[in-house]
């Protein structure tokens, strides 16, 4: 998922969805009896503390995501998912383009939600927040409240203290800024988000749709998670002046929409694979027609092509991280280690171990 920028500071990122699981259970657990009026429960509650000169597209991107997943179609209820700003009481929070936007709870109230997400501002704007948000952070953290710091958000829970012993997702454009604020503190970039115990943060910009999609994944279900990524990608069709998605896992590019879907719903579903059947149910076509699709685009059927995709994550796993081969195969969405190596070993001609022994050899000392 990500490329570290030094060895000496940066933590594996590649169990981050592992690393949420403690957290994941611990909420899902306290959600029992939490039901709106319709008798649904939330799933997921999210309070967004907005920083003086955030940028506005981290906002969209968190709510708009969050209210894709909470009802069906394109209605808009808070359902299974909630979301509200949260600040001092009356305040209007000016962004970076200038739009303003009303808090509506008060950091004074009691607060019923599952994360809080702090969305930063231009970085010279960083001090000129009121010093209650401060404190209210640090209350949070205290009484372990998760906390998700979105864009330079990071530096936020940094300079209230609340990053000692935990690794930060930094955007790249950021990174000297990083260093040369918390020398001490660890940090990934070149990647969407992290997870660290009760500190979750995201690089920001486009990223902050897959960091919810991931959140919404945990709580609510890959379905509800590929509502979300189907609802908000960027047509993917080829043009210099639109914006194209970043795929790790490098695929070649398409024209045809219905393969770009279905290459996302892979992507997004590699640990626990979907039938190819539900892919086209997902899509709004039969397996007979996505065989055609994936066979005329990529000469593999579907079945072919996912597998390869998730051999080429281990792959990436296997050269940038000291996880398990056991762990790394299920992470891929294979049954056990020897099923992953055999399948690995026809795809890239030698074993994962080996691969991963050459690749550490060949590393400049």
């Amino acid at each position: 998922m990500s490329a570290t920028h030094r060895a000496d500071q940066v933590a594996d990122v590649s169990g981050s969805a592992e690393d949420a699981k403690p957290l994941i259970r611990r909420l899902d657990a306290a959600h029992l009896g939490n039901a709106t009026d319709t008798g649904h429960i939330v799933e997921l509650r999210v309070g967004i503390l907005l920083w003086p000169q955030f940028p506005l597209l981290s906002l969209a991107g968190l709510c708009d995501a969050l209210r894709h997943a909470a009802d069906v179609g394109d209605q808009s209820r808070q359902i299974r998912c909630s979301w509200k700003i949260i600040g001092l009481e009356g305040q209007m929070v000016t962004s970076s383009c200038g739009v303003e936007i009303p808090v509506q709870a008060s950091i004074t109230e009691p607060l019923e939600v599952d994360y809080v997400a702090v969305i930063g501002g231009l970085l010279p704007a960083m001090k000129s927040a009121d010093g209650r948000y401060v404190q209210f952070l640090q209350k949070l953290a205290k009484a372990n409240m998760p906390l998700i710091g979105i864009c330079t958000g990071s530096f936020v829970l940094a300079y209230a203290g609340l990053m000692k012993d935990k690794t930060a997702c930094v955007h790249a454009y950021h990174v000297g800024d990083w260093r040369a604020a918390f020398p001490e503190l660890k940090y990934v970039t070149n990647c969407d988000y992290h997870f660290d115990g009760d500190r979750v943060t995201c690089a920001g910009g486009m990223s902050i749709v897959e960091l919810a999609a991931e959140l919404i994944r945990l709580h609510c279900g890959p379905d509800r998670a590929a509502k979300v990524i189907h609802q908000m990608t960027v047509t993917h069709r080829r043009s210099g002046s639109l914006i194209s998605r970043k795929h790790a896992l490098g695929y070649a590019s398409t024209d045809n929409e219905k393969l770009q879907a279905a290459i996302i719903l892979m992507e997004k579903n590699i640990a626990i694979p979907l039938e190819i059947s539900v892919i086209a149910r997902l899509l709004h076509t039969s397996s007979r027609q996505l065989e055609r699709i994936f066979w005329a685009e990529t000469e593999c059927s579907p079945s072919d092509f996912y597998r390869k995709l998730r051999l080429k994550y281990g792959c990436w796993l296997i050269t940038t991280s000291d996880m398990p081969i056991s762990t790394i195969a299920y992470e891929c969405g294979f049954s056990d280690a020897a099923h992953f190596i055999r399948h690995f070993r026809k795809l890239y001609g030698t074993p994962p171990g080996q691969l991963r022994k050459r690749n550490k050899a060949e590393l400049p000392a």
